[in-house]
């Protein structure tokens, strides 16, 4: 009873109890002031802000994930009040234990149950005036039409694949002339992007087609830490080493007909256990539970106050683009939390290549005598692209490879050892699809060489 007392306690401070809109005041008072800084007079100028007595301007936004960054972010929009009355948030996972610490929509009562519907119910149930529709799900289970409908979408996802899919599907979405250039400014669906890592943290603007993208800075992520099977196997040094052993490599031996679920905590325990068992044979220490998490969930260590910070200042732009009352953000802004309290803001160059923003083709220079179909799409998942499963198809229309469906990966399988030059000719283009471009393609002209 205490200890509910104290979450109570603790929750009414950070988000109010429930209460109307008048109540808790909203941002009329703002938007019916002119301002020195309106958003016509900043670097990236988007529209013209004009004061109004009334801001009722009801409009719909997409909040992606919701956990440490996306509790705070939700908060946030829902304490905007009248200029967003309708949010939809998307996460496909489960409350668990660890996340008690830092995600306050959260209670123990709550461990196990989908995070996006917990989080929502919680929202309207202090915010009455705020709708929010959940969906437990993936992202790239939903249809193409269904983000179209929103005036903003915002992230805190720390998972790199789906922001790569979500940026590549508004890129899509715009409507475009002859020369590539956006047509329909409505078709421009505005994306903040947060993250945090630890006491760093970044928030940045996106508009599709004008700024750079997200795929334009994927050289700043680190690629996923991967370890060598045989090490993992035969002689591991790491903890790491240890618990990725259990998952990979036991699990399927022991349950050969049960996937691994790395939501579910009795999953995660068995791999801790059965980790820590291996561990100790081998005189490895520092197997942990948190560990383990983060090693099967790939988790990104998260400070609370770093999410706090990284939230509000990705409400903050997403209520400047909706409004217009201030200057947008142009384009990225990093917070070093180890190095003081100050942050510094910069332009994220466009990358005149870019898969996903550019209209650019790419031209490949492959050993005629030497490269595969296999040996070409690899270099496209291990090289800067970091594809996941690529499709490819000639200029010709000539399927080379498709992973899916089933079928079709089985007819094309065979050409995966065969020799680009028996498959195209020089100066061909190949057509290349992938899960993480949406339903945007990158075309890629094969030069051969001795």
């Amino acid at each position: 009873m205490k200890k509910r007392m104290i979450e109570d306690s603790v929750t009414n401070e950070i988000i109010g109890t429930k209460s109307s809109k008048e109540e808790r005041g909203n941002l009329s008072l703002l938007l019916s002031r002119a301002t020195p800084f309106p958003n016509e007079t900043g670097a990236l100028a988007i529209g013209e802000f004009t004061p109004t007595a009334s801001c009722s301007m009801n409009h719909k936004v997409l909040v992606l994930g919701a956990g440490g960054l996306g509790c705070e972010i939700l908060k946030n929009l829902a304490m905007s009040n009248c200029i967003i009355t309708e949010v939809h948030v998307i996460d496909l996972d489960t409350i668990d234990v660890t996340n008690l610490n830092r995600q306050f929509l959260f209670r123990s009562k709550d461990i196990g149950h989908s995070k996006a519907e917990v989080s929502a119910k919680f929202i309207m149930d202090r915010c009455p005036w705020m709708k929010v529709l959940p969906y437990f799900k993936k992202i790239q289970d939903l249809p193409v039409e269904f983000f179209s409908q929103f005036s903003c979408i915002v992230s805190g996802l720390d998972n790199i694949e789906a922001r790569r899919y979500v940026n590549s599907l508004i890129c899509g979405l715009v409507e475009i002339d002859e020369d590539g250039d956006p047509l329909d400014p409505s078709s421009i669906i505005p994306f903040v992007d947060g993250g945090t890592e630890g006491f760093k943290g970044q928030a940045r603007v996106i508009l599709p087609l004008i700024t750079s993208c997200f795929e334009c800075s994927l050289d700043s992520f680190p690629p996923k830490q991967t370890y060598p099977l045989c090490t993992v196997a035969e002689t591991p040094r790491l903890p790491e080493h240890c618990i990725t052993w259990a998952f990979i490599l036991e699990w399927p031996r022991i349950f050969p007909s049960q996937k691994f679920n790395a939501d579910s905590p009795q999953d995660v325990s068995w791999v801790y256990e059965t980790a820590l068992k291996r561990a100790k044979n081998y005189g490895i220490s520092d197997v942990t539970y948190m560990l383990t998490l983060g090693v099967v969930k790939n988790i990104i260590p998260a400070v609370a106050s770093t999410n706090a910070i990284i939230a509000a200042s990705c409400v903050n732009e997403v209520i400047k683009l909706l409004t217009f009352s201030s200057q947008t953000l142009n384009t990225y802004m990093m917070y070093m939390g180890t190095a003081g309290i100050y942050s510094h803001t910069f332009v994220y160059e466009k990358k005149n290549d870019c898969p996903v923003c550019s209209s650019v083709t790419k031209t490949l220079i492959v050993n005629k005598n030497t490269t595969s179909l296999n040996t070409f799409l690899q270099s496209l998942c291990a090289g800067q692209l970091r594809l996941i499963k690529p499709s490819a198809v000639s200029s010709q229309g000539k399927t080379l490879y498709m992973p899916n469906p089933p079928a079709l990966e089985r007819a094309t399988r065979p050409n995966l050892d065969r020799l680009l030059k028996d498959l195209i000719e020089d100066g061909d283009d190949i057509v290349i699809t992938d899960d993480v471009l949406a339903h945007s393609s990158l075309t890629i002209s094969i030069q051969f060489e001795e």
